[in-house]
């Protein structure tokens, strides 16, 4: 008997990682980037009204996303922050369909006290960050502190979460003064600067299907609709 590779791949994943069942008709299994989960679903009951589609979601940074995919997990679809993982993974044939659904955006946040450029200068024992080796918001991070001449003077006070929600988490918690998150997230509350953009990369969220899930390929379709942007332009996202 011929043994598939693809579900060697996910045998031998089960005793490590609990995946949610494989979707079936109607059905849709989305890996989201940490920092559009909350959008994601905010959007997911107008797009099941709308569609009779069903959709399950699974959140974590995009670096990790990314290496699950590539292991054999069963996503019909990835909602990245960023392009360049969606685009590898187009490249290798794993994907396709590649969309732009999101412009993020990064801010400097904490839960009291205004804020400025200058509050990265001031006295402070720790500013949080995303991993800048997994989450495009941690890169865009880095490159906004070298823009400003920053990053080799705050290494020693840098603390770094897998992704911008655990970066986020790090100074609710008080466990950093500051952090530099998605501008959604500094939404919530609390005080904010926004960063310029002109000091980090555009922070362009792609989208990509991984199969040919008809539920996954009208999620990413709806994502550019008029009434999801406009969605997603509220929750803190610049225009694409």
């Amino acid at each position: 008997m011929q043994i598939n590779r693809r579900h060697l791949i996910l045998a031998g994943m089960a005793s490590t990682l609990a995946w949610p069942a494989r979707a079936a008709a109607g059905e849709a299994l989305i890996a989201v980037a940490t920092n559009f989960i909350s959008v994601a679903e905010r959007l997911k009951p107008d797009f099941e009204a709308g569609t009779g589609h069903s959709l399950t979601l699974s959140s974590g940074s995009t670096g990790q996303l990314y290496g699950q995919i590539s292991n054999g997990a069963p996503y019909d679809a990835l909602l990245a922050a960023d392009q360049a993982r969606p685009a590898l993974l187009q490249n290798s044939g794993l994907g396709h369909g590649q969309i732009s659904y999101a412009r993020g955006l990064l801010a400097l946040w904490r839960p009291e006290s205004p804020l400025n450029e200058a509050s990265l200068r001031g006295d402070f024992a720790h500013l949080a960050i995303a991993n800048p080796a997994l989450a495009p918001y941690g890169l865009a991070a880095r490159q906004a502190l070298e823009a400003l001449g920053l990053w080799e003077s705050l290494q020693g006070r840098l603390v770094l979460g897998q992704n911008v929600g655990q970066a986020f988490a790090l100074v609710a918690s008080g466990n950093a003064e500051l952090g530099l998150v998605a501008q959604s997230y500094a939404q919530a509350g609390g005080e904010s600067w926004p960063v310029p953009e002109a000091l980090y990369a555009p922070i362009l969220q792609d989208a990509v299907l991984l199969g040919d899930n008809p539920a996954a390929a009208a999620f990413l379709d709806y994502l550019r609709s008029p009434a999801a942007q406009a969605v997603i332009k509220a929750a803190g996202y610049g225009a694409l």
